[in-house]
């Protein structure tokens, strides 16, 4: 009898948690925005049309430190056989880029541009704003083009700095970056400071990630090697993109429910 009613009450209260913090509403919204199909979305746009982009733009680094490939190993927390896997895989000699014609420098950049327009269209959803018009594209443009910059630092902060001040240094860019980023894809029509959560829950989100990842993917990426080849590398890290994109539109929706309870003035565009 005492313990069903010690039963009884700790359903109640896990019940009023549940309600208190109106989680039931996150998990409604993100099934409204089909939040793990966008992910899935951004993984495979990310890895089609970002990434061969990014490794020209490595290719041309005049600095030579390994570019968007060291980027992809540090963000994954890889390190040792399975760092040199990915490496292998990512890396593009430097004569890709007399390789490359005018027209496949360009066909790169629209491919890049409809990857922010993707991101764009989801923020859009989260802050239920009209679709941007089609001239906006510049917007687009311009954040692939931070974005490219911001990666590109983050590749030069590593081999920089060192302990709590490369923490440091990352967490603050990240930080700015995505909350920059909404700001200037949604064309200003969201407060500053309503962003803001929603930017420190992204990078929070990624500092998760990573961890899973060196947990997960390190291992995984070996045993995916020798038994599928390349190919079964590219599934893993099709596999850690999806993860990205889940902490990109998850993070941003994370702020906006963030704002709307009682923990944060009320949401004014």
């Amino acid at each position: 009898m005492i313990a069903e009613q010690a039963v009884k009450l700790a359903r109640q209260a896990v019940h009023h948690v549940w309600d208190r913090l109106k989680t039931y509403d996150l998990v409604r919204r993100g099934r409204e925005l089909e939040l793990m199909h966008r992910a899935l979305g951004f993984a495979t746009l990310a890895l089609v049309t970002l990434a061969p982009l990014l490794i020209v733009v490595a290719a041309a680094d005049p600095l030579a430190h390994g570019g968007f490939t060291t980027w992809l190993v540090d963000g994954m927390g890889l390190s040792g056989r399975s760092a040199h896997v990915v490496t292998d895989i990512t890396t593009a000699p430097r004569k890709v880029i007399s390789a490359t014609s005018v027209w496949g420098g360009i066909l790169l950049a629209v491919f890049g541009v409809s990857f922010g327009g993707s991101v764009q269209n989801g923020y859009e959803r989260i802050w239920n704003l009209p679709p941007g018009p089609w001239h906006r594209i510049w917007r687009q443009a311009t954040w692939l083009i931070v974005l490219t910059a911001y990666l590109y630092q983050e590749v030069q902060t590593r081999l920089a700095l060192h302990g709590w001040l490369r923490v440091v240094v990352s967490l603050a860019t990240g930080v700015l970056f995505f909350w920059w980023g909404q700001r200037f894809l949604l064309g200003g029509q969201v407060r500053w400071r309503d962003l803001l959560p929603g930017a420190f829950a992204t990078m929070v989100g990624l500092i998760g990630l990573r961890v899973f990842s060196y947990l997960v993917f390190t291992p995984l990426i070996v045993s995916n090697a020798v038994s599928y080849g390349p190919l079964g590398v590219v599934l893993v890290l099709e596999s850690w993109l999806t993860g990205v994109g889940f902490v990109v539109f998850g993070g941003a929706l994370f702020g906006r429910w963030f704002c709307e309870h009682h923990w944060w003035p009320r949401v004014n565009r």
